[in-house]
């Protein structure tokens, strides 16, 4: 085989290998697009809009949500009750994504509650305070659902916010 042909067949296989590569990462780009349209809806339609029939929608059946503050942890029905509560505890909720990254079948998102503390939660009377509770969550997307969430927020600082944990140095001690 002469030197023009070897060059040839090299670059014949470059361009097929590449071309397999743009496909991979082209459909990796579709699917991290996709698993983040889930999540923004999850939360512009669920907790922005209050429109919790979406659940069914955006979450598995078998759906869990981790928290650490919880041994067993929260299926469908318990994530549509805390959006029902936040939403009755504050007026002007709103959860905004400050931060999201993707990364396969995972999106991380740094976020924050905020509103006005105008309705009763976990039996605190309302302060009418603005509060904000900031947080970050890791959900796992599985056949374009949400298939498991670990989320950690700020729940003392939410606690002193509503007056039901003193803060240290203001007093009260």
């Amino acid at each position: 085989m002469n030197s023009r042909k070897i060059v040839l067949a090299v670059f014949a296989g470059c361009v097929l290998l590449s071309s397999c590569r743009c496909q991979r990462n082209s459909e990796r780009l579709d699917s991290a697009d996709e698993n983040r349209r889930v999540v923004r809806r999850v939360v512009d339609e669920a907790w922005n809009s209050g429109n919790v029939a979406v659940i069914d929608e955006l979450l598995s059946p078998d759906y869990v949500l981790h928290i650490p503050s919880r041994e067993e942890g929260v299926d469908r029905e318990g994530y549509r009750v805390a959006i029902n509560m936040y939403r009755a505890a504050l007026s002007e909720f709103r959860l905004a994504i400050d931060e999201m990254i993707v990364n396969e079948d995972r999106v991380i998102t740094r976020w924050t509650i905020s509103g006005t503390h105008r309705g009763p939660y976990m039996g605190l009377t309302p302060t009418d305070k603005p509060i904000t509770l900031a947080g970050i969550s890791i959900r796992r997307i599985e056949g374009g659902k949400i298939a498991e969430e670990w989320v950690a927020s700020d729940m003392l600082g939410l606690m002193q916010q509503m007056g039901a944990v003193p803060v240290p140095g203001q007093g009260g001690q």
